[in-house]
C-alpha cells in the first residue's frame, strides 16, 4: 500500500510544504548564484528515474563553465565555486530538487540517481535500484554518503528497494536531519566513474555486509 499509492503522496505533501518553508532560502541563493555564475543559478543534467525514465534533474549550480583553450571543460576541482563548495558541505544545493520531487521525477527518499551513462554497467540485481523513484537522500547517504565505495552505495540501494517502507523511510529523513547538522562522509573530490571501474573489473563486490 505505502510503495504504491501513499509514498508518492507523502513525497508531494512534505515537499511541497519543505518548498515553501525554504522559499526565502531558495530566493537568496538563487540570486547570488545569478552573480556568481553569470545568470546561470541552476544545474540541470540528464538522470535516470524510476523504470529507468530519462529526467533533468535541478540542483543549485556549484561550478563554472570554464574551458580549456579547445574548449574542454576543465576538471571539476577547478570548476568548482568556494560559494558551490559551501553549498556541496551544507547540501544546499540539493534544495531544488524538491521541485523534481513535486513533479514526480524524483522521490524524497530512494537511491539517488546516477549518470546516465552507467545504465549498461549495473548488474541484474544493482538494476533493481530503479525499480522506485530516485530519491533526494538515501540509504547509502546515511550510511557513509561519498566515503563509501561504489560497491558499498549500489548494495544499500538494492537493500533500501528491497525494505521499502514507511518505517524506513522517516527513519532515513530523520538521520538525514541529522546529519545535515554535523556533515560527514561528504568527500569533495571527484569518484572514480562507475563505467570506467566495470570496464576494467566487470564483477566487484561491496566491501561491507549488509545485514538483511
Amino acid at each position: 500500500m505505502y510503495k504504491r499509492f501513499l509514498k508518492r503522496t507523502f513525497d508531494f505533501i512534505l515537499s511541497f510544504k519543505a518548498l515553501i518553508v525554504l522559499a526565502p532560502v531558495f530566493i537568496i541563493l538563487t540570486v547570488i548564484l545569478c552573480f556568481i555564475n553569470k545568470g546561470k543559478p541552476f544545474f540541470y543534467q540528464q538522470r535516470p528515474g524510476r523504470n529507468e525514465k530519462i529526467f533533468y534533474i535541478i540542483k543549485f549550480k556549484t561550478m563554472t563553465d570554464t574551458t580549456d583553450a579547445g574548449g574542454n571543460l576543465l576538471p571539476n576541482h577547478l570548476r568548482t565555486t568556494k560559494f558551490g563548495t559551501f553549498l556541496r558541505k551544507t547540501s544546499l544545493d540539493e534544495i531544488p530538487q524538491l521541485i523534481n520531487v513535486i513533479r514526480g521525477d524524483m522521490s524524497l527518499v530512494g537511491p539517488r540517481p546516477l549518470r546516465v551513462h552507467y545504465l549498461p554497467y549495473y548488474t541484474v540485481e544493482e538494476a533493481i535500484r530503479h525499480n522506485v523513484r530516485p530519491g533526494i537522500t538515501g540509504l547509502a547517504q546515511v550510511s557513509g554518503r561519498n566515503a563509501l565505495t561504489w560497491g558499498d552505495r549500489l548494495a544499500f540501494d538494492v537493500e533500501y528497494v528491497n525494505n521499502l517502507s514507511f518505517r524506513n523511510d522517516i527513519k532515513i529523513i530523520v538521520l538525514t536531519l541529522k546529519k545535515l547538522l554535523r556533515p560527514e562522509g561528504i568527500d569533495l573530490h571527484d569518484m572514480a566513474d562507475l563505467d570506467e571501474l566495470r570496464k576494467e573489473n566487470p564483477i566487484f563486490k561491496p566491501s561491507i555486509t549488509i545485514l538483511k
